[in-house]
């Protein structure tokens, strides 16, 4: 027997009828038929119950009874004379000899109706997270993220993964995001850092010599929220493995993750291993992202050549160059590429193009054109006029026919790599036929760069992860530092695995050995010394022999997110943190007293005036 309970609320079936039983839970509803007639509804994790009050004494003591109060109900099961179907109990009720409230709500109104409460305001359902869980709808995302964790446990401790935890107070690093500090009671001045990621702690484990370490691991990162994002912290599937390759770790998680997503997703789909690889450079030109919805059967295809003597502005190859009076003096190359998007079996209204296109320029932060090919074969609408003079050049380019619509995109290579990428998925869902929804469509994005040029430096600077292996090991750096190929060239032994376009992991091959990631360093105009200063555990563990070792970090928010078929990854977080940054149930982050700020030897620069408007 259970405390206060005989069974729970979602247990008892027709068999049962006769038993005398005890159900305890929460007060969900209370329907009144007559002045000796009331159906009760009782609620606990597990499902509810319908109890019938028959009785005026047992009319009185419901009666008294405030909403989502805890009770405990004794009584006999009967068989229900109206069933309900819908409801795993919906052939029984209880008829109750005892009723006790175990904890009263105090409460006449409730901040929201519990079963309605994913429609009240969120800073409302995230102050009062604890009824907004006791909605089922709501709680059944966090049973969900349980069950996933699990196994994935069982998973990784089935291919010989050994789960070891790492610390949760460290040192600060230079990893890509800002820090959580923690300041040191003991040591004045001084702070730790809580891990942005557990990356270093698992790369020293590989030169301990364990050989396969994983663990569910807490990441804090102090950046803004998104969708799929949540600010302050998130948890990962970390993993790292010794005397690996590429290779070792996505045939780890090509066996891991797709029974995982065909088991508790919300599609029963998945992608088969292996995945599809899709170089860096590849995605960009063909789907105009790094995190290709593959979903999505369109793509883009570069139509420079055909489209940049149309005498169409933007698509212009050159421009004038004027002098300070308005005199042309010359022509400047613009270095425009031109990208199209064909969607076949378009049916869309003018109205529609418009807002679509709108959407898109919103997104993309250039505005997107168009034309369509009508039933005659004929170029219409958009701007056809300046692609009518090249029509059989852009039909063979493009293979049209009757009924495609064309989207295109135009600037310098970037900009219409991301306008055609927002197209692709913008269309994608929005046209019938171009978009398998009901999957989980995985890839490998491959080859990243290992440098890139900084936007505000204009210097060389590393483009991902500088601890990644450079493809070509240590000879591709002195090449490049003897000026015989360009550092742009190179790229890393490094990857992503996205799913449904979004990315839900990193990894890499490691770069173990100190001599190469000195002479890594060394490109971006750091030395040794350096190194030694902000890696020391590392560069002086990797002195004592390193194995070679790979590894990868699968995102456990998103992943649960893309499970649930959320869009909003709060909705699987217990206790998540508002876009802010805020917890508003707890009242974090809070003000300290004085004595705390001295313990610490710290004190705020914060004014009485940015604390009020703060609050």
């Amino acid at each position: 027997m259970m405390q206060s309970r005989t069974h729970t609320c979602g247990e008892l079936r027709i068999g049962d009828v006769g038993k005398h039983v005890v159900i305890a839970g929460w007060l969900e509803n209370m329907r009144i038929v007559s002045a000796n007639l009331a159906f009760v509804v009782v609620r606990d994790f597990y499902g509810t119950t319908q109890v019938v009050a028959e009785t005026e004494e047992m009319m009185k003591t419901f009666r008294d009874i405030t909403k989502e109060s805890t009770i405990q109900v004794a009584g006999t099961v009967r068989e229900r004379s109206s069933k309900n179907p819908k409801q795993a109990t919906g052939e029984i009720e209880i008829v109750p000899d005892t009723v006790k409230v175990l904890g009263r709500c105090r409460y006449d109104a409730l901040p929201f109706e519990i079963n309605h409460s994913r429609e009240a305001d969120e800073a409302v359902r995230l102050k009062y997270r604890y009824l907004d869980l006791r909605n089922p709808e709501v709680k059944k995302n966090i049973i969900l993220r349980c069950s996933v964790v699990a196994a994935l446990r069982q998973a990784m401790t089935d291919h010989g993964f050994l789960e070891i935890t790492t610390p949760i107070l460290t040192a600060s690093s230079p990893e890509g995001a800002r820090d959580y500090l923690v300041p040191s009671r003991k040591h004045p001045g001084k702070f730790y850092a809580l891990p942005q990621a557990p990356q270093q702690f698992k790369q020293l484990l590989m030169t301990a010599g364990f050989d396969r370490y994983f663990q569910i691991a807490p990441c804090f990162r102090d950046e803004d929220a998104r969708g799929d994002r949540s600010p302050g912290e998130f948890y990962q599937l970390d993993m790292e493995m010794a005397f690996a390759t590429q290779e070792d770790v996505f045939a780890v998680l090509e066996d891991v993750l797709p029974p995982i997503f065909a088991k508790f997703g919300t599609y029963n789909r998945a992608s088969a291993a292996p995945f599809v690889r899709i170089p860096y450079q590849e995605a960009l030109e063909k789907y105009g992202s790094d995190k290709p919805d593959l979903r999505i059967d369109l793509v883009a295809q570069d139509v420079t050549d055909v489209l940049a003597d149309t005498g169409f502005g933007p698509f212009a190859a050159t421009r004038e160059v004027k002098d300070e009076s308005g005199t042309v003096t010359g022509s400047e190359a613009t270095n425009v590429d031109i990208k199209a998007v064909v969607v076949s079996g378009f049916t869309g209204t003018r109205k529609f193009i418009d807002k679509t296109l709108a959407d898109v320029e919103v997104q993309a932060g250039a505005k997107p054109y168009w034309f369509r090919v009508d039933e005659n074969g004929e170029l219409v609408g958009g701007i056809s006029k300046f692609v009518s003079p090249v029509k059989e050049k852009i039909f063979a380019e493009l293979s049209l026919k009757a009924g495609d619509f064309v989207a295109i995109a135009s600037g310098k290579r970037s900009q219409a790599q991301k306008t055609a990428g927002v197209l692709i998925k913008t269309l994608g869902a929005a046209v019938p036929g171009h978009m398998d929804k009901e999957q989980y469509a995985f890839c490998w994005i491959v080859d990243f760069p290992m440098y890139e040029i900084g936007e505000e430096s204009g210097e060389l600077e590393f483009c991902h992860n500088p601890f990644s292996m450079p493809a070509g090991g240590l000879e591709t750096l002195l090449a490049a530092e003897r000026g015989e190929i360009d550092p742009l060239s190179i790229t890393a032994d490094q990857y992503d695995l996205v799913v449904n376009g979004i990315e839900l992991s990193s990894g890499a091959v490691r770069n173990h050995d100190p001599e190469i990631m000195v002479k890594a360093f060394e490109l971006v105009r750091l030395g040794e010394e350096d190194v030694k200063k902000r890696f020391p555990a590392m560069y002086n563990a990797f002195c004592y022999g390193a194995p070679p070792h790979a590894g990868i970090a699968p995102g456990i928010d998103r992943m649960v997110m893309l499970l649930a078929g959320e869009d909003s990854i709060r909705e699987i977080i217990p206790f998540p943190m508002n876009k802010n940054a805020q917890d508003v149930m707890m009242g974090a982050p809070s003000e300290v007293t004085k004595q705390q700020l001295d313990e610490l030897h710290i004190k705020s620069t914060a004014t009485k005036e940015e604390i009020e408007e703060d609050r």
